[in-house]
């Protein structure tokens, strides 16, 4: 007996997003973009990451090429070159 072979069904179109593209960027760099289907309010949203931080946690620390390792992480510590902390 031969098995006879039927066609897929129609795919179905997707719907695409609306969203608006980004006009501007956060100090982060991601763009701020708001999606209409997001309660920024329920429990499983982050909608203030930065809550309860430190201006230090937040500083960018940008990376030195001139520097060794070793050397930036002297700076960052309050040391001055050449000098030994405990």
């Amino acid at each position: 007996m031969a098995t006879k072979k039927t066609a897929a069904p129609a795919e179905t179109e997707a719907k695409k997003a609306n969203i608006a593209p980004a006009t501007e960027f956060a100090p982060s760099g991601a763009p701020v973009q708001t999606v209409p289907d997001v309660d920024p309010s329920h429990p499983a949203v982050d909608d203030n990451p930065r809550a309860d931080t430190t201006e230090d946690q937040n500083r960018i620390d940008f990376n030195d090429p001139t520097m060794s390792g070793s050397e930036a992480v002297a700076k960052n510590l309050g040391y001055k070159a050449g000098e030994k902390g405990e």
